[in-house]
């Protein structure tokens, strides 16, 4: 294994306890501005480890379901940011 591989395995693992923390930040999050923030933060997490792993299984078919991954996640935040926007306008 050479220093790419293992600098491949580390942020791996750096981003899947990330990821996990912003999830437990989604579920338990004290109010809806802080849970869409925790939405967007695993999004782009879920992204940035589908795209570690199709570089270290040279995937690049994995890419694909990456960017899908990146627009479903930037499609909710909007969606989440227009819900409270009109949540706000409403009181």
């Amino acid at each position: 294994m050479n220093w790419f591989e293992t600098g491949i395995e580390v942020l791996l693992v750096m981003l899947t306890l990330s990821f996990v923390l912003g999830f437990i930040r989604l579920i338990k999050g004290p109010d809806v501005p802080n849970r869409a923030l925790a939405f967007d933060l695993v999004a782009l997490q879920a992204v940035g480890i589908v795209a570690l792993i199709a570089i270290r299984h040279d995937a690049p078919m994995l890419l694909d379901i990456a960017m899908v991954a990146a627009v479903l996640g930037f499609v909710g935040t909007v969606l989440v940011a227009r819900y409270l926007e009109q949540a706000r306008d409403g009181e």
